[in-house]
């Protein structure tokens, strides 16, 4: 039974049905180590989309409980389940009144670096090679030290926020989202509808087409209407969704 189709996503169907060749999509959901409840809700909905989704994980937040139970549910995603390094405690180091950053400019990049390798070596004890060399910054921000940083452990990829600019770091591929699920603009979170003009825009760049969740702030009725943007991604002829290393190892 076909689904009702919701108008405030006719902008991103009519970008959909015009573009010229199929527009890759991937799904990043930030902050895992908290909210496991929620963790659940969405791996659930994946699932039952049959969508890929890359999880960046907390190291610090991480348990040994939650590490198994993803684990399980990466052997059993043939494939479409992912984890990667989400900074190291999600902690803001900046001075009040500053922008929000966990390696921001307040931070040596002796103390980086310290905090990236711990936070790899953990992710590694509870993880084991299901670990991909990925780092998200929490808040989506961080300094041309910490691109540095990446490449001295040997991350292959920064993925950050559309809006951020590029580091330049030799040998560091960038993948930033596009669409921001949780936008927010004056303090408010904009309307759906701003969100499907975003992911038009994107399509309409010929994509790819990077959307951000943030599964501890989305609650069922978040989670319903979030539904509605995923489904169409996924089941559009125009779409090819996929994890987060493909679309890199396109762009290398």
């Amino acid at each position: 039974m076909k689904r009702p189709q919701e108008a405030w996503l006719d902008p991103l169907r009519t970008a959909l049905d015009g573009a010229a060749r199929p527009v890759a999509c991937f799904f990043r959901d930030d902050d895992v180590g908290w909210r496991d409840d929620r963790l659940r809700d969405l791996l659930g909905l994946f699932a039952e989309l049959g969508l890929p989704l890359d999880l960046a994980v907390i190291p610090a937040a991480l348990d040994s409980c939650t590490a198994r139970e993803l684990l399980r549910r990466i052997e059993r995603s043939e494939g479409r389940l992912g984890v990667h390094q989400h900074g190291y405690a999600h902690v803001n180091h900046e001075p009040d009144g500053q922008l929000k950053c966990e390696f921001g400019s307040a931070r040596r990049r002796e103390d980086q670096l310290r905090d990236i390798a711990t936070g790899r070596e953990r992710l590694g004890r509870l993880l084991g090679p299901a670990v991909e060399p990925i780092f998200t910054p929490p808040w989506n921000r961080c300094t041309r030290a910490t691109g540095g940083c990446l490449m001295e452990l040997g991350f292959e990829t920064l993925s950050r926020e559309g809006s951020a600019a590029p580091l330049d770091t030799p040998g560091l591929r960038e993948l930033p989202v596009s669409v921001d699920w949780h936008k927010r603009r004056h303090g408010a979170r904009v309307p759906f509808e701003t969100i499907a003009a975003i992911a038009a825009a994107a399509v309409e760049r010929g994509g790819p087409v990077g959307v951000m969740l943030h599964h501890a702030e989305m609650d069922r009725s978040q989670l319903k209407t979030a539904a509605e943007l995923l489904t169409t991604l996924a089941e559009d002829d125009r779409t090819r969704c996929v994890r987060m290393r493909a679309v890199a190892a396109c762009a290398a």
